[in-house]
């Protein structure tokens, strides 16, 4: 399936990241450029619902998660206590609905940072892989636990669609609630660590790749935007996002060569046809057999040329810029022109078929335009969607560190 290739790159990654950390190409993230961060009054407890231990993992038991990396039992520093935690979020639709995520906890007295961990796409099929099952087929059981376990306090939030929200449909690609969801999930876990006196030392991380690239990059315009009352984002890395959704659907629909990932598109494409109310029926969209097959499983096989699969009508419509209300979807997704405050490196693979390159440069360069001077971009030469993971978690991880 299309994201266990990147979990099987990203639990090697990450326990490398560790080892040469210290020998990693010196970051441009300036400390003395980045606002200081300052206590602030605690918060109401208003997201939190429930806190439940998963369990307690001895520092050799998360060494011994990626056997084949002997170099694992010197990384891994804390002992971690994982917990599921639910919490009150929001629909795309504005009702409040109980979510779902892991928190991953060292066992130590000291001030520790947040880091905020939003993971990749996970079909429905798949559903037990998002982190508040810690299963050990996610990345969540083994990278993110043992970069827990060297000084993170990890909030990894299922998003909508999984866990304790799992009766909803899976918002995918849809900015403001993956962001919402990310948010409130971190709130959460302020108030469990207030509850259980496990301090933190004010300084909040994001990371994520692909889906969790976009999420990230959603997120962090949240809460410098609307949360920074709550929040100072130290620093964000996102990997691999499709940031400038407007242009990818043009690029998509125009495209003349084989597209090997449509499947993922088309789901976004049911995200906004519903999240949007636009609501029109798959013939609109799909031409026949695929209207029909994806109409009785949105997640069925599809052809790799978009003119077989798109219908001409809406594929002119999005081309040729009449098709108002899909536009206005795109356009409010689009999270690729604005100005952070917080140094942010984009990480991309610059031969990308699934989520190509000009989503992170096109980001790179709006927000260098409106000034933002802690914005890097990070290519990955030659990089595509799955083998840039490992250098994705490698660099990110080493520019954070830094911050």
């Amino acid at each position: 399936m299309l994201f266990n290739k990147i979990n099987s790159f990203t639990g090697r990654a990450l326990l490398l990241v560790w080892a040469v950390l210290g020998l990693a190409a010196g970051s441009s993230c300036s400390k003395e450029e980045t606002s200081p961060t300052t206590e602030r009054p605690a918060a109401p407890d208003t997201h939190l619902v429930s806190s439940t231990l998963i369990g307690e993992y001895s520092t050799a038991a998360l060494a011994g998660r990626v056997p084949d990396i002997p170099l694992a039992g010197a990384l891994v520093r804390y002992p971690i206590r994982v917990y599921k935690l639910t919490y009150t979020t929001r629909t795309p639709g504005g009702q409040p609905v109980t979510a779902s995520g892991a928190l991953l906890v060292p066992v130590t007295t000291q001030a520790l940072p947040l880091l905020s961990y939003q993971h990749g796409t996970i079909r429905p099929d798949d559903e037990d892989r998002a982190p508040s099952y810690y299963k050990s087929s996610s990345e969540v059981y083994s990278a993110v636990s043992v970069l827990a376990s060297t000084g993170y306090i990890v909030a990894a939030p299922d998003y909508i669609g999984y866990g304790a929200s799992k009766a909803q449909p899976h918002p995918y690609e849809h900015a403001s609630s993956l962001a919402s969801a990310s948010l409130d999930m971190l709130r959460a876990a302020k108030e469990f660590c207030r509850k259980e006196n496990a301090p933190l030392n004010q300084k909040n991380y994001l990371l994520g790749y692909s889906e969790g690239g976009f999420a990230t990059m959603a997120l962090h315009k949240l809460m410098e935007e609307q949360a920074a009352s709550e929040f100072t984002v130290t620093a964000s890395a996102p990997g691999a996002g499709a940031y400038h959704k407007s242009a990818f659907a043009s690029y998509i629909l125009n495209s003349t060569q084989p597209l090997n990932f449509l499947s993922s598109y088309v789901w976004v494409l049911d995200t906004y046809n519903r999240v949007y109310g636009i609501n029109r029926p798959y013939t609109y969209y799909f031409n026949q057999p695929w209207a029909g097959q994806l109409q009785a499983n949105p997640f069925g096989e599809v052809p790799t040329q978009a003119s077989e699969l798109f219908a001409g009508p809406f594929r002119a419509g999005v081309l040729n810029q009449s098709d108002t209300q899909l536009l206005a979807a795109f356009r409010d997704n689009d999270i690729y022109d604005w100005k952070p405050r917080a140094p942010l490196a984009l990480f991309h693979g610059t031969a990308d078929d699934y989520v190509p390159y000009f989503n992170s440069q096109d980001a790179y360069n709006a927000m260098r335009a409106r000034g933002a001077t802690q914005v890097e971009l990070r290519p990955i030469p030659g990089g595509t969607h799955f083998s840039s993971v490992a250098t994705y978690t490698l660099s990110a991880l080493a520019f954070i560190s830094q911050c």
